[in-house]
């Protein structure tokens, strides 16, 4: 090969050959890596600020590698920048692009570094600025689940048990359920963070380098909170990645679980909840349909982050220290993670307002339930009898009241009583839906009153969610 045929390839000085074309398309990683060109241009103007002070390139490199850089910056940004499949992944090209532009000075970039600890850099710069906008946007879901679940604090609903009939719950208590679930989602994406926020930079290719490098001034320019302290698992490790993809997939699995129940209610049978039409979709067949899109694609995507998960597990566990090409398998199920994630989000935060409840059919189906037995069994055991009796005496009280297609509260009080001598007339206000929802009235329970104050405590945990 000719050093003209081969001045493009940055190994080419060992190989007596050109890469052939099967192989470019089939390692190239350009395709999907450029979205970090933002991060890898800011590792790169840290490790050029670095080398300067510590001497290793002049202070006309520096300004060279940032005049160069900031070119660049305008070029892609303007789309006019050429993406080359030959120069194989976003690095390459960017530095090409600078060698192109200010000659020597941006052949000596690449000093003291290697490609394998500067996409290990780009992809924790990349993943950390993901996690920021994931948490907002989470953030942006709760806050309009709050306002939802306080204006419904007093809406009875079906708590459902094995999808049956169980206890009278709250609408606005049920929405804190998963207010609480995508809160502990948050915290899990906050401590991951931890975790991704540190500096590979300085390991090299494994074993770190020769140069006199200062690898806590480039953390600290990046705004890093350390470094990583091995050089071979600096490069080789993306348990970061997978803990990512992990609390990802938590996080799709409690709004696939929401978006079950979305699907559900706006069910005709159930009749609980209406969605905005802006979320939905008709059928191109039957006029009358109106489908929940947006939530049953949500169930969907779930598996696919889940997949993503996997993958990333499975190419990790059977790859020796150090880096291997296996690694650039890492980017497409962490991006298209991302991706979902913050696709997910954004939608289901517009879509939560659009939800309109229907209280009347909510009642109607707590009606049809005996939701209120346990109420019974409890009200029997304040005045004396063992649980376990009253469990027994209820248990007769709803045969005899699905005998007759009534609800408890329908019952006489005499046909109460011969369950029990101990019901008297207070019996009935045990037995209605509301006094069944006030009497849970402590700390997680589901009356309106503690409903309010755990909205108030939620909010207090989010800033700027203050009514």
């Amino acid at each position: 090969m000719s050093q003209s045929d081969s001045s493009q390839y940055t190994w080419a000085g060992r190989f007596s050959e050109p890469t052939s074309d099967l192989v470019k398309r089939y390692t190239a990683s350009v395709a999907f890596d450029q979205r970090m060109w933002r991060q890898d241009i800011r590792a790169s103007l840290a490790h050029a600020t670095m080398l300067a002070r510590q001497g290793i390139i002049s202070a006309d490199d520096l300004a060279a590698i940032e005049h160069g850089m900031a070119q660049i910056v305008r070029e892609i940004e303007a789309g006019t920048f050429v993406w080359s499949l030959d120069l194989e992944d976003v690095h390459l090209n960017i530095e090409k692009r600078l060698t192109t532009l200010v000659g020597d000075a941006g052949k000596r970039l690449h000093t003291g570094r290697s490609r394998n600890d500067q996409v290990a850099t780009d992809i924790r710069l990349y993943l950390r600025d993901a996690t920021d906008d994931i948490v907002a946007l989470l953030t942006e879901f709760q806050r309009r689940l709050l306002n939802l679940a306080e204006q419904e604090a007093a809406t009875a609903l079906p708590g459902f048990t094995h999808l049956q009939v169980a206890q009278p719950v709250t609408f606005g208590h049920h929405l804190l359920a998963y207010f609480e679930m995508t809160r502990r989602d948050s915290e899990r994406f906050t401590d991951c963070r931890r975790r991704i926020n540190r500096l590979p930079l300085g390991a090299a290719a494994l074993a770190g380098t020769t140069y006199p490098i200062d690898r806590k001034l480039v953390a600290d320019l990046l705004g890093f909170d350390g470094v990583c302290e091995n050089s071979l698992d600096a490069v080789s490790d993306r348990d970061f990645a997978i803990e990512f993809c992990a609390a990802g997939a938590l996080l799709m699995m409690h709004l696939s679980r929401l978006s079950e129940e979305l699907v559900l209610w706006m069910n005709p049978c159930f009749g609980f909840i209406t969605l905005a039409d802006r979320f939905c979709t008709g059928s191109s067949i039957m006029p009358q349909k109106k489908n929940p899109d947006v939530p049953e694609l949500a169930r969907g995507k779930t598996g696919r982050v889940y997949g993503h998960l996997t993958a990333l597990l499975t190419l990790m566990k059977g790859q020796p220290l150090a880096y291997n090409k296996d690694n650039q398998e890492d980017k497409e199920p962490l991006f298209d993670t991302v991706d979902t994630l913050t696709d997910t989000l954004r939608v289901f935060a517009e879509m939560i307002p659009g939800i309109t409840t229907s209280p009347k059919r909510m009642r109607a189906a707590l009606l049809q339930g005996f939701a209120t037995a346990t109420d019974l069994a409890d009200y029997l055991t304040r005045k004396g009898l063992p649980f376990r009796d009253a469990h027994a005496a209820v248990g007769l009280a709803v045969r005899r009241a699905e005998q007759r297609g009534v609800d408890l509260a329908e019952l006489s009080l005499a046909e109460l009583r011969e369950l029990s001598p101990l019901v008297d007339d207070d019996v009935f206000a045990a037995l209605t839906l509301d006094g069944s929802l006030a009497a849970r009235n402590h700390i997680g329970g589901t009356a309106p009153t503690q409903v309010l104050a755990a909205i108030a405590r939620a909010r207090a945990r989010i800033p700027g969610s203050e009514r």
